[in-house]
């Protein structure tokens, strides 16, 4: 049996860039991974829908080229040239990782599944047949969240798709149900109607983005209805069945039943994490209530060496903070900081178009803490840049602490919302007030420089 420093159950955003570090650091590793290098954002997630995207984006605007004074004709959309140039940008992605980690002196890279058959022990089944076990100082879990499927009377019985299986589809779907009205459905739902798909969103929720303030999910659902995208919402599902040409889906609608007939389901309706098949009673780590793995504010377990980074540990499910967790674990045992996850900020960014920056707390839960608040909100209609390019949809909107003039949050849901959040996600952490942003001088015309004008708003 052989032994190791460090061992790290999945080759995702947290697991591969730590295991190079670790086996830098002269640290004698092992990177286990069931299936392909890069984790979600690379093979599932970030990487293809984005490339994707990109192209329903370019179908859009050539549409609406004549706006600008451009006349097109029929634009034509090759699915299959899309799908290829997605696979060929997943493959150089995870090639790329793949060569990092290879050619890590000190790091070994096993393809299989590992389990834990005691404390520090793991069972590993290999991929190309066999078994191994190896056992280690540090363990690390990064193995991730898959979609959560529903309890739905029927799905079982039918061919639905999830996050990951629609990314290897042929062709165009003639009508896309999405189950699910939150970030992941949302893109995929404005993706594929923009490739020509009907597509209808079915929402359990008031409202699409429960979780955002009233406005801006309005905002965005409006924006959505008028690309014709059909939105239900406070939905309960009462069955879904399926024939040789159809699926159907029976449901209420608030008190209104209604019968949908589907080519195509994409269950999007949350993530679970992938803890179920790890063996974790066999090494006595704690999981919540969810499934996920409970960690301290250092990402340690409840026992000591094994730590949990990623989506696996539940709280915020984005690249960027299982990356994050990474630099924090590192440095902890490496170089010998205090660092934590407590009070670090969570930017996050919707790629629909237009896209939905977010950082920090949104007028909703400034609200529900009682805290003394003020918002400032734009149309981008009133946004210079927007109107110059086009870009007109959405809004600015920032929550601030009238007394300190800090900003407290923000939401941009605007082209390059994600771009404009960034900004003021640095203000807030570099400690600059609204009313220093309000008089400060950016660049002409951009985007970023009708900040000055959404905090002018609070001069009123």
């Amino acid at each position: 049996m052989k032994h190791y420093d460090a061992i790290i159950i999945g080759a995702g955003q947290a697991g591969v860039p730590l295991a190079k570090k670790l086996a830098e650091a002269g640290k004698k590793t092992v990177l286990i991974e069931k299936r392909f290098v890069g984790g979600t954002c690379i093979n599932d997630g970030c990487t293809p829908t984005k490339a994707m995207i990109a192209s329903a984006k370019a179908v859009y605007q050539a549409k609406k080229a004549s706006e600008l004074g451009v006349e097109i004709g029929d634009v034509k959309i090759d699915f299959k040239k899309i799908i290829r140039r997605k696979d060929d940008i997943v493959d150089q992605f995870r090639s790329s990782s793949e060569k990092g980690i290879n050619e890590t002196k000190g790091l070994r890279l096993i393809f299989g599944t590992a389990k834990f058959s005691a404390e520090k022990e793991l069972t590993i089944a290999l991929n190309n047949g066999g078994e191994e076990k190896i056992t280690g100082d540090w363990i690390f879990i990064n193995t991730g969240a898959k979609t959560a499927i529903p309890d739905i009377t029927g799905l079982d019985q039918i061919d639905y798709l999830t996050s990951t299986t629609i990314l290897d589809i042929e062709n165009i779907p003639e009508h896309l149900v999405v189950i699910g009205g939150n970030y992941i459905g949302l893109e995929f739902g404005q993706m594929f109607n923009r490739f020509g798909s009907k597509v209808t969103i079915l929402e359990k929720s008031k409202g699409i983005l429960a979780k955002e303030d009233e406005d801006v999910s309005s905002a965005l659902t409006e924006i959505l209805t008028d690309e014709k995208i059909a939105i239900v919402t406070d939905v309960e599902f009462d069955k879904i069945s399926q024939d040789k040409k159809q699926l159907h889906i029976s449901l209420h609608s608030g008190k209104a039943k209604k019968n949908i007939a589907a080519s195509h389901i994409l269950i999007a309706a949350g993530r679970i994490p992938q803890t179920a098949a790890l063996g974790l009673e066999k090494c006595g780590v704690k999981l919540d209530d969810k499934g996920h793995v409970v960690v301290n504010e250092k990402l340690e377990t409840n026992i000591k060496g094994i730590y949990a980074l990623g989506d696996v540990k539940g709280g915020p499910a984005f690249t960027h903070i299982a990356y994050n967790d990474y630099t924090i674990v590192y440095r902890n045992l490496i170089e010998r900081t205090t660092y934590s996850i407590e009070d670090r900020p969570v930017p996050y960014c919707m790629f629909t178009d237009p896209q939905l920056g977010r950082i920090g707390i949104s007028e909703k839960e400034a609200r529900e803490k009682k805290l003394n608040y003020k918002v400032a909100m734009i149309p981008m209609s009133q946004v210079a840049r927007g109107i110059e390019t086009n870009e007109t949809l959405g809004l600015m909107k920032a929550v601030v602490d009238p007394d300190t003039k800090k900003i407290l949050g923000a939401a941009i849901l605007a082209s390059e919302g994600g771009e404009i959040m960034s900004v003021l996600q640095m203000a807030m952490e570099g400690g600059i007030t609204y009313d220093r942003i309000r008089y400060c001088v950016f660049a002409h015309p951009t985007y970023t420089e009708s900040l000055n004008n959404l905090f002018m708003k609070l001069d009123k």
